[in-house]
């Protein structure tokens, strides 16, 4: 069971939620908008946070840690105000109105990109990462990739039919704070993709123009 905490200021919102993730088997550790619920949040062991409002994206940090959380944003954002969420550390970024089924498929997206490895190699089609020795092969086959094309493959696996966005893989392989213009990630998506599909492979490493990249359909 995973634990939530449900930063969401307003009451109708978070009671919904508050309700219906409980039905969904979450343990809700708090709920509010104020001191209690990040009391709360620091007395329990938690897996992740709803927050509803970016504009306290720094202090949440500084209470939950690495902890996973979505911002909840307000109704009518832009792609300004996801990049800047981002930018802050988010995990994930949902605009209002938001389908509940959504929501709840993002929450499990997150948490299983946030488990720790169950074991030492990452297997999607007919890729074969094997994560000590940094190696990876397609059906069977050895092929050498660089130290960030190895990054962003083993970011992509970790949920490989997910469209990651620029955005984000930018902040999490490369530690980019903004979303400038720079080609670094289309270079090296390019390179790996070619690198892995050989012998009919594939396609991996497939760009989703305008948003971004996953590695298989």
């Amino acid at each position: 069971m995973s634990a939530v905490l449900i930063a969401e200021p307003e009451p109708t919102i978070r009671g919904y939620l508050e309700r219906h993730l409980a039905d969904d088997g979450f343990e809700i550790v708090g709920a509010g908008d104020g001191q209690a619920a990040w009391e709360a949040a620091e007395r329990a062991s938690l897996d992740l946070v709803l927050l509803g409002d970016a504009s306290v994206l720094d202090a949440c940090r500084e209470r939950v840690g690495d902890v996973p959380v979505i911002v909840l944003g307000v109704e009518g954002a832009d792609a300004v105000d996801r990049v800047r969420a981002f930018a802050r550390g988010c995990d994930d970024f949902l605009a209002r109105p938001f389908l509940y089924d959504e929501l709840l498929a993002r929450m499990r997206a997150v948490l299983r990109r946030a488990a720790p490895p169950h074991g030492e190699t990452v297997t999607v089609d007919t890729i074969r990462i094997d994560i000590p020795a940094r190696g990876v092969a397609v059906a069977g086959e050895r092929v050498r990739v660089g130290g960030k094309e190895y990054e962003l493959l083993l970011k992509l696996a970790s949920d490989p039919r997910r469209v990651f966005r620029k955005e984000e893989l930018l902040r999490d392989v490369w530690g980019f704070r903004s979303n400038g213009i720079t080609r670094t990630l289309d270079s090296h998506a390019s390179r790996l993709r070619r690198k892995l599909q050989t012998d009919g492979h594939g396609p991996f490493v497939i760009n989703v123009w305008g948003v971004g990249y996953k590695l298989v359909e």
